[in-house]
């Protein structure tokens, strides 16, 4: 509930306080006095979008300051408590504009943003006009008045949309996958195969290059140390020492005569077995160093085609092996494709059946709140002279979405035998207030949580009209708070609270004022609305009986 509303320069207003309290508050006034300036300057504190300038003529800075109570389980309390505020009982909205444009706001004494405004505006305050496409008038609002009026619970479908998106992000990035395989298919089997027949292991390509300039030393080597035994076997040394061992011996059997040979026989004999063991050691060398030419050709060619492998797919040749596990894996991948796209799709099958079983049951249920609610429409236009027209309350099927697949429009037939079209279409301003005002209090009987504003819903009725319109929007305010701006005496005269807008002109400045008016202030108020600018006794006593004195 608005509690109180102070305003200072704000355009012809210098210095303004007001409390409002529970029921029908009403604002009378002539035109021109600054009622619409009293609704300017509640919607600039709560962050709605209205005049550029509003400061008044030589003020540095105007300023509005809301008060509003809070029931214990009003909605504003968790926006403030998600902004990371207190959860109090009162909410104070302060907002400044400057003389330069520049605009400042406070919650609850703490700076906020002018989305935190609109944030609690939503569930503070309803603003309702002929021209209003804040409320009842916005087709894109009416399903969720709808859906506010037959208390759905939409969390499960919002749930089914959620899951349904889910699924279908799956399938799409499975499809995709299985597309970029696809597309790398043939690379991938190819190199696969060339890697699993090459089958090469970590360490190998080392190994191989060890043993292949292992090898090829060897050739070099083996060369030299068989000339090495060449020159000292049977063609060399030891055939030669072997004739003079031989020649030696056979000198000293045939001659006695000859003496000392004994040494170098002796010498010869110790040189022949060391030169044999040298030749056998030799041998041994030659028979550690022999190699099959073959065997390093075959050696040269498996590493040079795990190198040639390794720079084909650009990694190290100790890499080989875990990148053609990779390979394999996505070869997999590509093979069990089939078996996942078709998991995912039933997955989406039975998402998308959830949403549809849940959405057609919202749809359900819309179709008879819109039953329900046009029964109630009626009840509610025949006392405000509309008994002939019909509202109609309409459901067409749209793309689906997290509310449902419902298109809803409240349309109207003013007149038997006209079609029906949209509400603000086909309605005129005077029935188009009253279809409001009884749209308003069917939808909100059991919703008295925001204060309701009212700019001149009763232009255009009189009479008994302007009485039942009266009449409803006190019904309205029960439980509740209900300002209406009005220039219907009958509804002014069922005001619970009434106050008067007028212009006074100070030392040269004109200034609007608000007065709250007594009870004899009220027939004077309600007579000049009867009368006009010459209040006779007549509208006086007319004012009298409206107010039921």
């Amino acid at each position: 509930m608005l509690r109180a509303l102070d305003i200072r320069d704000m355009l012809i207003i210098d210095n303004l306080s007001l409390a409002f309290e529970p029921g029908l508050n009403v604002l009378t006034g002539e035109t021109g006095a600054g009622k619409s300036i009293l609704l300017d300057s509640l919607g600039f504190v709560l962050g709605w979008r209205g005049r550029a300038e509003l400061v008044r003529q030589g003020a540095e800075q105007g300023e509005v300051t809301a008060v509003f109570d809070l029931a214990p389980a009003h909605p504003a309390r968790a926006i403030l408590v998600d902004a990371g505020m207190e959860n109090t009982s009162e909410v104070i909205l302060r907002r400044v504009n400057y003389a330069d444009g520049r605009k400042s706001a406070w919650v609850n004494e703490r700076r906020a943003s002018g989305e935190l405004l609109r944030a609690l505006s939503d569930q503070l305050v309803e603003l309702h006009g002929q021209q209003d496409d804040r409320g009842l008038l916005n087709p894109r609002g009416h399903r969720a008045l709808l859906d506010d009026f037959a208390k759905l619970d939409l969390s499960a479908c919002r749930a089914a949309w959620a899951e349904q998106g889910r699924a279908q992000k799956a399938l799409d990035s499975a499809h995709a996958e299985v597309a970029k395989l696809t597309a790398e298919e043939e690379y991938l089997r190819n190199a696969v195969a060339e890697l699993v027949q090459l089958n090469p292991q970590a360490g190998e390509e080392a190994s191989l290059d060890t043993r292949r300039r292992h090898m090829q030393a060897a050739g070099k080597l083996r060369g030299e140390i068989a000339r090495a035994l060449v020159l000292i076997s049977d063609q060399g040394a030891d055939m030669m020492m072997g004739d003079a061992l031989r020649r030696l011996e056979g000198v000293a059997i045939q001659s006695d005569s000859i003496t000392g040979l004994e040494v170098p026989i002796a010498g010869l004999g110790r040189a022949m077995t060391e030169l044999g063991e040298a030749i056998d050691s030799i041998e041994c060398q030659l028979a550690a160093l022999d190699f099959d030419p073959q065997d390093l050709e075959h050696l040269e060619e498996r590493l040079f085609a795990i190198r040639a492998l390794a720079r084909k797919h650009n990694v190290l040749p100790d890499d080989l092996g875990p990148f053609a596990d990779r390979l394999c894996a996505r070869l997999n991948a590509l093979d069990d494709s089939t078996k996942g796209v078709a998991s995912l799709s039933q997955i989406l099958a039975s998402a998308e059946a959830t949403y549809t079983q849940e959405a057609d049951a919202l749809t359900v249920a819309r179709k008879a709140a819109a039953k329900r609610l046009d029964d109630a429409m009626v009840g509610e236009l025949a006392p405000l002279k509309m008994e002939r027209a019909i509202f109609e309350t309409t459901l067409t099927a749209q793309d689906p979405g997290p509310d449902g697949q419902d298109l809803v429009a409240f349309c109207v037939v003013t007149n038997p035998g006209t079609p029906s079209g949209a509400l603000n279409r086909i309605a005129s301003g005077g029935e188009l207030s009253r279809f409001l005002l009884a749209l308003k209090v069917c939808l909100t009987r059991e919703n008295p949580r925001v204060t309701m504003i009212f700019d001149e819903i009763d232009r255009g009725v009189g009479g008994a009209t302007a009485d039942a319109v009266g009449r409803r929007l006190a019904s309205l305010a029960q439980g509740g708070q209900v300002l209406v701006v009005t220039h219907s005496p009958q509804v002014a005269a069922l005001g619970t609270h009434h106050w008067r807008v007028e212009k006074k002109v100070k030392a040269g400045m004109t200034l609007s004022t608000v007065t709250p008016l007594d009870q004899n202030a009220r027939i004077e108020e309600i007579a000049r609305m009867l009368a006009g600018d010459t209040i006779t006794q007549a509208a006086r006593d007319a004012a009298s009986a409206l107010l039921g004195d």
